[in-house]
């Protein structure tokens, strides 16, 4: 089942079942807990980001082939954990605005999202399915030249607004196998990443238990679970996201989260 976050045509936002490109029927109480949908569809006007999370935990280097193209010698032991500013979160079709302070190596990663839908603390990695509520698509931009060689770190990186596009969709967990799905990511027309889920190196539920020993991850957290081979910065060469391109992320069973990218006005 995919679920939207959406403005209707009155103004009014909530969360319903997609049941065609434009059409949805509205849910009828808690997104996290009991719900029902109404029996007559409604106009969508415009997609939302699907969840307003309370933390926004990214993975990185999480694909075997990401790793090998950045030439490192062995694989992490260990996820290497980081944070994006919830202000980051944008939604289907909204621009990626290249900040004043760091337009000039802006890249685009494509990414499987995890969905947290009941609060969890220390969950083994056979009890993480259970917390799992569904899966969005992801794009973690991440600004590289503050990411590698003025701040040398990575949180203003990866967190200017605009930096985390999350849709167009939810998938609910019984809806998708996100061990083996698809994740691509197209920049105005170009495939430039094109890999399969079956490629991390630390599996979905491998990475909620692992979080959860860390932080209690409250319904609507949201993991960016790594990203595949091809992004911009490892290419010869490079490329970056420029005014006036279009970024595709599509996922196998959520379908296609696509965005603009802008240079921020004056």
């Amino acid at each position: 089942m995919l679920i939207v976050r959406f403005m209707d045509h009155a103004g009014h936002v909530g969360w319903g079942k997609l049941i065609d490109g434009g059409r949805a029927l509205p849910m009828q109480g808690d997104l996290f807990g009991e719900y029902e949908f109404a029996d007559r569809p409604v106009q969508v006007a415009k997609r939302l980001a699907p969840v307003d999370p309370p933390n926004v935990f990214g993975i990185g280097l999480n694909y075997r082939s990401h790793a090998e193209e950045q030439g490192l010698k062995s694989l992490p032991d260990h996820p290497l954990v980081f944070l994006k500013a919830t202000t980051s979160v944008t939604g289907h079709s909204a621009p990626i605005v290249l900040p004043r302070s760091a337009p000039s190596e802006v890249d685009y990663e494509a990414e499987l999202a995890v969905i947290i839908g009941r609060a969890c603390r220390r969950v083994s990695e056979r009890d993480a399915s259970e917390f799992i509520f569904g899966f969005a698509c992801a794009n973690d931009v991440s600004a590289r030249d503050c990411q590698k060689r003025i701040d040398k770190q990575w949180m203003r990186a990866k967190s200017f607004d605009t930096f985390c596009p999350l849709g167009p969709a939810i998938a609910t967990a019984d809806s998708i196998d996100a061990s083996r799905v698809t994740v691509r990511a197209t920049v105005s027309g170009e495939v430039m990443q094109d890999a399969s889920t079956s490629d991390l190196i630390f599996p979905v539920p491998y990475l909620v238990s692992y979080l959860s020993h860390q932080f209690t991850l409250l319904p609507g957290t949201v993991i960016l679970t790594g990203t595949p081979a091809g992004v911009g910065f490892t290419r010869t060469p490079p490329r970056f996201l420029r005014d006036g391109d279009s970024v595709t992320i599509e996922i196998e069973g959520i379908g296609q989260l696509t965005n603009p990218v802008v240079a921020e006005s004056d």
